[in-house]
């Protein structure tokens, strides 16, 4: 059932997109390819244990952590024709 102006189904392909965008981003972080010995960032020697069970992992967990507070969190919203962005 859609409500106001929207389709029906409208809500059900917004959720679909959000789960798509979040599949694929996901997939893009996970490793391809050789391991590196030392991290890119500080050059620290990674460990053969997180070598192993990360699969192309280039930075050592410090640097990871780092680069994870780091990020924006701008791929977490749903751009496309969320109820806020409708209202304004």
């Amino acid at each position: 059932m859609a409500g106001g102006w929207s389709r029906d189904g409208a809500v059900q392909d917004q959720i679909d997109a959000s789960v798509e965008d979040a599949v694929e981003l996901a997939r893009s972080r996970l490793g391809k390819g050789e391991s590196a010995s030392h991290c890119e960032e500080c050059g620290e020697p990674i460990p053969e244990p997180r070598r192993q069970a990360l699969p192309g992992v280039q930075l050592c967990v410090a640097c990871q952590s780092a680069s994870e507070q780091n990020d924006t969190g701008a791929n977490r919203l749903n751009r496309r024709a969320s109820k806020d962005s409708l209202l304004r």
